[in-house]
């Protein structure tokens, strides 16, 4: 059911319910005729399929996989692959519309998408997953290309897995699509900073956090739920800004150390343990702990809902930089801001990732490669432009930076829609 169908007093944790309800929100203040609402509240396509994969004791299981296609306006669709027991359709679809936000804020040419399969791939085996990953675009093909829809890494999903997905779509198509699938390994056409893309761009919106907030990084101390691929990648380089990691969790475990954690360290340590708990010269923190620790600088880097009306008034610190999709519920949301908390949005704030797949798909589409250094800066520029564009109409608006980030990205989708002919005798109340 539609966000503003919840019942008064229960608080919205469906990511679906709690996306629908932004948007609309945000075509209200931008006095967009309800059409695009319309539009913008569900998917133009989710397609689910059945992915029968023969297990090493030769039973065969039958998974089933899912993408939603959000919405062309912009451009092909755009998303990552998750592989995940708790996947869900509605989860998918939330996952899509985010896309689609974050990809308008960045300024460039995608739409949302997003794809999963409800799997635990901690139980396969490399051959096992290997096949599951070639099944899920056997199914798909038909509507995916580089030119429709492009997948991308997320959770629990790899440069290796795209490789395979990657070859799978060739064989189908009969000839070399690089351009099907971003964050490949470098030698299939992979980008430098691809890997490290979504944590630099949380430490770039960090950093521009810290300058409007007249506050000085380095001695900042930090604390971070969720140590995979983003959450070590944003602890590295804050570390290397002279912010004090003090504190991280992962779903085993956590580690604290109030002097500031060895980051190299711990990062070897989680390659080798598979989690956080235990590493050395550290004491064991669970999640709920950690989000009421006294630190400057709170980064939810796992999954949705981490901070609901139960423990957002536990939160010390001064900026919620949000690594993960929809960490906040609508409720934490509201405490946060009531507390003065500055929160750096997920669709701003992890949006580095998404921005140099564009940087990979340009490059594919160019059969060249840039080198690391110019992808960084082409990463910084548009980080620093996204961030930017949210904190002035935040400003000129006098709204917090969660509503002014869906002001920019719906604006954009409005205005794209116009210059299509959907919308008719529109202009932008606000410079978007």
């Amino acid at each position: 059911m539609p966000a503003k169908e919840e019942r008064d007093g229960e608080e919205i944790t469906n990511p679906y319910h709690i996306v629908q309800r932004l948007i609309e929100r945000a075509c209200e203040t931008l006095e967009l005729q309800e059409g695009v609402y319309d539009i913008l509240k569900k998917p133009k396509r989710i397609m689910k399929v059945s992915i029968p994969v023969r297990r090493d004791d030769g039973d065969v299981v039958n998974y089933t996989g899912m993408r939603s296609q959000h919405t062309d306006i912009l451009g092909p669709t755009k998303g990552g692959v998750r592989f995940h027991p708790n996947v869900n359709e509605d989860e998918v679809i939330a996952l899509s519309m985010w896309m689609t936000l974050k990809t308008a804020i960045v300024g460039i040419p995608f739409g949302g998408g997003k794809g999963g399969i409800i799997v635990n791939p901690e139980d396969m085996s490399e051959r096992e997953i290997e096949e599951l990953s070639r099944g899920f675009i056997r199914e798909l093909e038909p509507i995916m290309g580089p030119e429709k829809d492009i997948p991308a890494p997320d959770v629990n999903t790899s440069p290796q897995i795209m490789g395979w997905m990657l070859d799978e779509f060739d064989r189908l198509r009969g000839h070399n699509v690089p351009g099907f699938i971003t964050g490949k390994p470098l030698i299939i056409g992979g980008s430098e900073g691809r890997i490290e893309a979504t944590g630099r761009g949380v430490v770039i919106t960090i950093q521009e956090a810290a300058k409007r907030l007249n506050l000085d990084l380095s001695g900042m101390k930090a604390a971070i739920q969720g140590f995979g691929n983003v959450g070590s990648i944003t602890a590295k380089f804050l570390a290397e800004a002279g912010v004090k990691v003090i504190a991280v969790t992962d779903a085993k475990g956590g580690a604290l150390n109030e002097n500031g954690l060895d980051i190299p360290g711990l990062i070897a340590y989680m390659e080798d343990h598979k989690t956080v708990k235990g590493f050395s010269d550290s004491k064991d923190i669970s999640n709920q702990d950690l989000f009421g620790l006294d630190c400057d600088i709170l980064i939810p880097a796992a999954l949705e809902n981490q901070i609901t009306g139960d423990n957002a008034g536990d939160i010390k610190a001064k900026i919620v930089a949000e690594a993960a999709n929809g960490p906040t519920t609508p409720e934490g949301t509201q405490i946060l801001e009531d507390n003065g908390v500055f929160i750096i949005p997920d669709i701003l704030c992890n949006s580095g990732g998404v921005t140099v797949s564009y940087f990979e798909w340009v490059q594919n589409a160019m059969h060249y490669a840039w080198k690391e250094e110019e992808v960084l800066e082409k990463l910084e520029e548009k980080m620093t432009a996204a961030f930017k564009a949210v904190y002035e109409i935040k400003e000129a608006k006098q709204v917090k930076m969660r509503e002014a980030a869906y002001l920019v990205g719906v604006g954009r989708l409005a205005q794209a829609m116009k210059a299509r002919g959907w919308i008719k005798n529109w202009e932008m109340p606000v410079d978007c």
